[in-house]
């Protein structure tokens, strides 16, 4: 196993530990993120029922509109408050935040406060 591989490997080791302690009911559902080196991702996702509720990134044409680069602090903290004002939209105001393996820091610490900036409470 080369270190990617064992990089990868420890990651997805993280995100089945902290899946394994999150679960989205349609009262309070799951606001997952998924991060790579180019753009950034969020859901709000019922597990009981299998659905996602709402999701943005940085490939939504709002954000592509902005003419901002989709990789940083800045980018996160926009897909958050339009993923946060799409639940909201939706009737949910309560989620369950699944930093999906990542450390709570940087890109993922601003979608967070701009999720929270939007509305939802977590």
């Amino acid at each position: 196993m080369n270190k990617y591989q064992k990089k990868r490997a420890n990651q997805k080791r993280r995100e089945r530990r902290v899946r394994s302690k999150i679960f989205g009911t349609a009262e309070a559902p799951r606001l997952t993120v998924h991060r790579t080196n180019a753009n950034i991702y969020a859901q709000v996702i019922d597990d009981a029922d299998g659905k996602t509720i709402c999701s943005a990134s940085t490939l939504s044409p709002e954000f592509r509109a902005t003419g901002k680069v989709g990789s940083n602090k800045e980018a996160a903290e926009f897909v958050g408050k339009l993923v946060g004002e799409r639940a909201l939209a939706a009737g949910v105001t309560a989620v369950k935040f699944d930093r999906g393996g990542h450390i709570y820091h940087g890109r993922i610490k601003a979608l967070a406060d701009g999720a929270r900036e939007a509305g939802l409470k977590f």
